[in-house]
């Protein structure tokens, strides 16, 4: 196991990484994020890594892992480290990195910037007024908990084990995505936010953190829905002490209705396309084009898109996907 400390890749080597959730089979907007990834490492000889971030045990399963991978090699995908194929900096499974996160924790809270928070969802939801935060996430956390006497927290303890937010500190938080450019966010805007929950799980944004400074991830590219999250994991990088990765965010795609094409949403999958027939030069293709790599949706290869890859070439606006789109997939999936 690694020492906590964030890794510098020697000679200044990219090193960029696709970390899918198996929750479900990949579908199409996850597969536009795994091409752009990809692109953007092998374009510049760099080292690629798949990491499987199972933390939600409770809808991660070892069945989509598999099938996640096998997807992600017939679209002609390849990576260098990973956990089918190991690497310096492994494990390459969440699950296997409680180690990691419980380390990082207890330095955060050594350094004060953790507090016990004992407040139900139920009470964050009946804060007066409160401001939406992250669009997953329901409203802000109204900061109830954080300025608990130390008997208080003592009283509240026996009868509750306490989740535990990150102090969120004042200031504005400034950084140059590789797609969407410069943003600029307040600080607190999003509230004190969970790095552990109560039951013990890590949260999404420690576990990421740890691992891509572990890893030493130098380049991070997913998709547009993980924007906001950003300054909370840059504040954990400077809290930790570590150098942040340069980060770039890709389009979604969306539905007729604005809704995020997702496992929970009836998104295509890649099996689904194969069943159908389809290969995985159309897919790519497809993809490309979607993402404004090309002016149509040719029969390609990721091999084929690296030449004239740029990140300044992808689109800043999320993709609706019409039924006449679908349709150039195959026109079976025309509605």
């Amino acid at each position: 196991m690694l020492p906590l400390s964030n890794i510098e890749p020697a000679g200044n080597v990219i090193r960029g990484r696709y970390a899918p959730s198996p929750s479900g089979c990949i579908h199409i907007g996850n597969a536009l994020a795994a091409l752009m990834a990809w692109l953007q490492v092998r374009s510049r000889n760099g080292i690629f890594v798949l990491r499987m971030e199972d933390i939600d045990t409770a809808r991660c399963r070892p069945e989509f892992a598999q099938q996640i991978t096998y997807d992600l090699r017939w679209l002609g995908l390849d990576w260098d480290e990973g956990p089918d194929v190991g690497g310096p900096f492994g494990p390459y499974v969440q699950s296997e990195r409680l180690k990691l996160y419980e380390t990082a924790l207890n330095r955060l809270k050594a350094e004060g910037r953790l507090y016990p928070c004992y407040c139900s969802r139920h009470d964050i939801l009946a804060a007066a007024a409160a401001p939406h935060g992250l669009a997953s996430e329901g409203p802000v956390y109204p900061g109830t908990c954080r300025s608990l006497s130390p008997e208080e927290v003592q009283r509240r303890s026996l009868n509750k084990s306490p989740s535990l937010r990150f102090a969120v500190p004042s200031g504005e938080i400034f950084f140059t995505d590789g797609v969407a450019g410069p943003r600029r966010t307040d600080a607190a805007a999003g509230g004190d936010f969970i790095v552990r929950r109560a039951d013990g799980i890590f949260s999404y944004q420690l576990a990421v953190v740890v691992d891509d400074a572990l890893m030493g991830i130098t380049d991070v590219l997913r998709g547009a829905d993980l924007l906001d999250s950003t300054p909370r994991q840059l504040m954990l990088y400077e809290a930790l002490g570590w150098k942040p990765p340069h980060f770039a965010h890709v389009p979604l795609l969306l539905d007729r209705d604005g809704r995020r094409l997702a496992k929970r949403h009836g998104g295509i999958t890649l099996a689904e396309l194969r069943d159908a027939g389809v290969t995985p030069q159309t897919v790519n293709g497809w993809l490309a084009w979607a993402a404004g790599l090309l002016p149509e949706p040719l029969q390609v290869s990721p091999l084929d898109l690296l030449p004239s890859f740029k990140l300044d070439r992808i689109s800043r606006k999320d993709i609706v996907v019409t039924p006449e789109m679908l349709g150039s997939l195959h026109p079976s999936f025309q509605q």
